[in-house]
């Protein structure tokens, strides 16, 4: 039972094994089962060749005893003779008996040595598969260690990565306001022009006729104004940092008459004017970019005159990429 409970404890351990361990555990219990038979068949044999040999030593008395009265006693000769022939077949049953038993002894303990060999056979088993399962649980503790540092560095990472992103960030928010600020002053007086937000919007009249996608004289000069303006902001922001001046074209959502076939068209085409604008006073195209919006952004959604030409409009974003 303590072997039993031995193994019971290892394949709580060796969940993978649970089959294995408990054929281990079945054999185990016949072992010790046969064991028991061999000894009761000991017990039962001495038992039995000790009666045996207490009647062959009185069947010898008697005989002794007999041979002494045989001349006195010729009537009983003939009953002794049968007594005799009697006991001797006894004698031989149990000397087949015994050699049976013998051989069932001997059966049994050749049983009993395989059963042992195939015992320590499961028990070198057994431990080759400790010793593979405890490599194994070293290489997988080393290997959860490994991603346990991995993912520190890579929190690490991350980290350094969003404090530089946000360091990036504020950097282009401080030359988005300085941006601004100085279109501001420049473009104060002019009419149609506000700061809406992150967003520097010019109303549409101010730089293209209506219906059109080229810019008015009035628009070129306005766009050149942006354009000296966003030259000397870009020079000051260092090449690490990226930035791009977004172009948003807008429209109202009237249908339009013209050579374009919808605002669709009409509004990225102004938008595209824009940037060509643009880089020919000198902005690398890399920090432009060129967007249109047709009528679906509008700032105002009232259907009044007014809030139809506020909705035709020109919007430039300082952004990252």
């Amino acid at each position: 039972m303590a072997r039993r409970s031995r193994r019971q404890s290892r394949s709580s351990e060796l969940n993978a094994w649970p089959g294995y361990v408990d054929a281990l555990s079945t054999l185990l219990m016949v072992i010790i089962f046969v064991l028991l038979v061999f000894v009761l068949g000991q017990a039962f044999l001495s038992v039995a060749l000790n009666k045996r040999q207490q009647v062959l030593d009185q069947l010898q008395r008697e005989v002794a005893h007999l041979s002494q009265m045989l001349s006195l006693e010729q009537s009983h000769n003939h009953s002794l003779e049968q007594s005799v022939a009697t006991l001797q077949k006894e004698h031989a049953a149990d000397e087949a008996t015994t050699t049976s038993l013998t051989a069932q002894v001997s059966q049994q303990a050749a049983e009993r040595d395989d059963a042992r060999h195939q015992a320590d056979e499961l028990n070198n088993q057994l431990a080759q598969l400790s010793a593979q399962l405890a490599a194994v649980s070293t290489a997988l503790e080393i290997s959860q260690n490994e991603v346990h540092n991995r993912d520190r560095k890579l929190d690490n990472l991350g980290m350094q990565l969003n404090i530089a992103l946000a360091q990036k960030v504020e950097q282009l928010q401080r030359y988005r306001s300085e941006f601004f600020g100085r279109l501001r002053d420049v473009l104060k007086d002019t009419k149609g022009i506000q700061v809406v937000g992150d967003r520097f919007v010019f109303q549409s009249e101010v730089l293209f006729p209506v219906g059109s996608a080229d810019l008015s004289p009035e628009g070129i000069q306005e766009i050149k104004v942006l354009g000296r303006t966003l030259k000397q902001v870009a020079q000051q922001i260092p090449p690490s940092v990226p930035w791009i001046l977004r172009v948003d074209g807008h429209a109202d959502r009237l249908p339009i008459h013209t050579a374009f076939p919808s605002n669709w068209e009409l509004s990225s085409a102004r938008a595209i004017t824009v940037v060509k604008m643009l880089i020919a006073d000198g902005i690398s195209p890399r920090h432009l970019a060129a967007t249109g919006f047709a009528g679906f952004q509008p700032l105002d959604n009232g259907t009044t005159a007014e809030a139809f030409a506020r909705n035709r409009r020109i919007e430039f974003r300082l952004t990252d990429r």
